[in-house]
This record gives C-alpha cells, structure tokens and sequence, in this order.
C-alpha cells in the first residue's frame, strides 16, 4: 500500500492492498475477483467514503494513455469523454486547446472528475448545477465485472450518476461542453449582514457565480463575484456597501493569495478563474477539514440565523465559512435533488475530535432546514437520518442491490451513513 491519507491528513486508509491497472480488462478481473473494494481518486474526500480492504486507483491508466484514460472532445456533439482517473486541471488543458468549456468548476480542479461526479461536488451560480449535471453518459465495471454503460434519458441514469462510488468503478465520463469563454473575478469587502438577509438574491445573482465568504463575526468579509463579459457587465462601484478589493485575497482570510485565481476584474479564461485555486499549489488550507450543507434556497435566511447563533462555539474552529448557490437537479442521490439549494461550506482547523463535536450542535440547528450534507466532507448524520432527506433513497438503495449484489463496493461509511437505516 502507498497511500496511507487523503490530502488532507485526517483519514488513515486501511486497505492494504493498492491495484494499479493500466487497461480496462485489468480493471474487469480486479473488480470481479476482489471481496471488497473502492475507487481511490485524488484523495480530496476528507471520510472514509473510499476506503475499503483494496483499493482501485485509474491513474496508471490515464498514465499508459490508453483509449480507456484518452480524453476526446466531440465539438459537434457538444461533449468530451474521459477516463475515470482524469483531473478536472487535466480536463481543462484539453479543452482550452480545443476552445470549449465546462459549465462550471469548483473551488478546486485538483479533484478528480468522477470523484467529484459521484458526490455532487459543485461550483456556485444561481442557474449553474453542480459538477454531476454536465454527466450525458458513463461507463462502469460492476462487482460482476460486467461493463455498464448509461445515457441521459435512460431508466438508471439519474440514479448511477451521483452513484457515491456504490454501484461499481466509473472508467469513463462523457460531459457536455459549450465554446470557451472568459470570466472576470472581482472581491467585494466589508458586506453587513442586514445586506446578505435583504439582498441576499440580488447579491449572489450579481454574477455567473457568486460566494460569500465569512467568519461569522460582525459582517461578510468577502464577496467573489465571477462574472462573464459575454453575459452582462459586472458589478460596478460598491455592492450593497461592499467596496471593491484593492489587493487580491485568498478565500481563507489572512493567507497569502498567491495560489487563488486573479481577481481585480483581469478577464481569463473560464478555466483559470471560475476555481478559486490554481492548479501547482496546495489548495486552500491544506492542513484542514471540511464540511458542508445544502439547505432549500427558501430558507436561506433562517438557516445563516441559526448558523450565526452558534459562531461562539464555531469560530475558534473556523477558518473560513462560504455561501454559495447552486441549481436544482433530477440526480437521486444529489444534495440539490428538486430544489435550488444553498450551501453552507466550513473549513475547519484540523481539530478532529472539536470538530465533531461542534457537528453535533451545528447538525441539530440545521435540521429544521433539511439540510443535506455534502458525501465527500465530515458529517455526523447516519443513515436514518439520512433517508428522509432523499425521495429517491429507496429506489437508489435497490439499485446498488441490483448492480452490486455480492457487496463488493460497501464499506463502513456506506453502510452508517446510507445503507443502514
């Protein structure tokens, strides 16, 4: 085994046992003949939910540049396909070239594609989905070693695409793309907190995508705004007493900003600013844990009422919160299934046993909301509390039954948090 801990440092992998393979039908025999297993991507998950006995890593194959890791872009069709061990920072150097785009990109394009597919992982903007809604097909190798392959408008599409690695391996992705475009970031500071509950639509639908930064103190340290030229101009002057930024600055308050993306309204590719990090450096913190809960877009106040109720407890842990928006999908197992959603996002000093603890409150005050927690980042909610937040859990539940009978794919995380209820 040569990988001991996600990126993060908090999660010691268990497996001991790492395969490697280079083609798809080293994948087939691997996946077939292995009691248990998991997919290991880029380690950016800070739980469990991809640890097992042995673990599957499709890095080689995109190494050996095999037609199974081989990126193609289809400009006519509007989509790019790729192998299962792309990173979204890889994905984008391809499609620069070629002059297309993604939709949309999260704070960090270190993540792997179909790792960030199979959590619901997102970037931000009213209108945007998350990560998983650009999926139009997807290739996977279940626990029989059978390959599977679904498209948009099949009968199981919405349930394998935010599959949370529980249905089998994901080996290939196919993505819509549109024309590449430019995007301009611009910082607003000092936004009271009297403005975010008046103007809160207004605020976050003031660009392509928009987050708000905080530490839950007297005011919103900081406004991202990402704005498209093509799509209208950007903010100009103040932003509901936000003042524009004078330096760049970094998402996690008071650290250097070289490794975020330009700001000051430089235009730059879609690919080099709707991230919030830049690929060559250690995004974010680094030494941290995250967690994160999409709440319903109506509750939006209430929910940052309650949260705000707490920052006693919160902000000794804190390093940065963000509130972003994202749009609803029709993905069984996504946290903004039926409902335009908001997210609430906690980068936490690497405190493991504080954090949990503050979790318990934190989880409590949000229930009232439906608060679904993000499956790549630390929660406490188990699975009986998890299924009344998903109409579709049943059916998403008969599905891995279907796909994964023998159980190749459960383990620990799996079975507290969602299959056990």
């Amino acid at each position: 085994m040569t990988v001991e801990t996600n990126w993060a440092g908090n999660h010691t992998y268990r497996a001991e046992r790492l395969h490697r393979p280079t083609t798809l039908e080293q994948v087939q025999e691997i996946v077939a003949t292995a009691p248990r297993i998991r997919v290991l991507g880029s380690r950016h998950s800070f739980t469990g939910i991809a640890d097992s006995a042995e673990l599957l890593s499709l890095e080689a194959v995109h190494a050996a540049a095999t037609s199974l890791a081989g990126i193609d872009v289809d400009l006519e069709a509007g989509t790019v396909s790729l192998g299962g061990g792309v990173r979204y920072g890889e994905l984008a150097e391809v499609l620069r070239d070629a002059g297309a785009a993604l939709h949309n990109l999260a704070s960090l394009p270190h993540i792997s594609v179909a790792g960030a597919v199979a959590t619901a992982t997102h970037g931000s903007g009213v209108v945007n989905g998350n990560l998983a809604t650009a999926v139009a097909a997807m290739e996977l190798v279940t626990s029989s070693g059978e390959i599977v392959r679904v498209s948009r408008g099949d009968a199981d599409f919405d349930g394998m695409v935010v599959g949370l690695g529980a249905l089998g391996a994901v080996t290939r992705l196919t993505l819509d793309i549109e024309p590449a475009f430019e995007v301009e970031q611009r910082v607003f500071e000092g936004l009271t907190w009297d403005a975010v509950h008046e103007h809160f639509d207004e605020i976050t639908g003031c660009g392509y995508s928009v987050s708000l930064f905080t530490l839950l103190g007297d005011d919103v340290e900081m406004v991202w705004v990402k704005n498209r030229p093509d799509q209208g101009g950007a903010p100009e002057g103040d932003l509901f007493g936000a003042v524009p930024a004078a330096v760049d600055r970094n998402p996690v308050i008071g650290l250097d900003p070289t490794p975020c993306t330009p700001q000051l309204g430089r235009p730059g590719l879609w690919s080099d600013r709707l991230p919030h990090f830049r690929m060559g450096f250690t995004p974010s913190a680094g030494d941290e844990i995250q967690s994160e809960y999409l709440i319903p877009h109506g509750s939006t106040v209430a929910a940052l009422q309650a949260v705000r109720s707490l920052a006693e407890r919160i902000r000794p842990l804190l390093l940065a919160c963000e509130i972003r928006t994202v749009a609803a999908d029709r993905l069984w197992m996504s946290t903004a299934y039926d409902r335009a959603s908001v997210a609430l996002h906690f980068t936490w000093k690497p405190a493991p046993p504080a954090v949990e603890d503050v979790l318990v409150d934190l989880e409590r005050a949000l229930s009232q909301f439906a608060a679904r927690p993000h499956w790549g980042k630390v929660f406490r909610t188990d699975a009986a509390g998890i299924a009344p937040l998903y109409e579709r859990h049943a059916d998403f539940l008969s599905l891995v039954e279907r796909l994964d009978p023998r159980g190749a794919f459960r383990n620990a995380w799996l079975e507290h948090h969602l299959l056990t209820s």
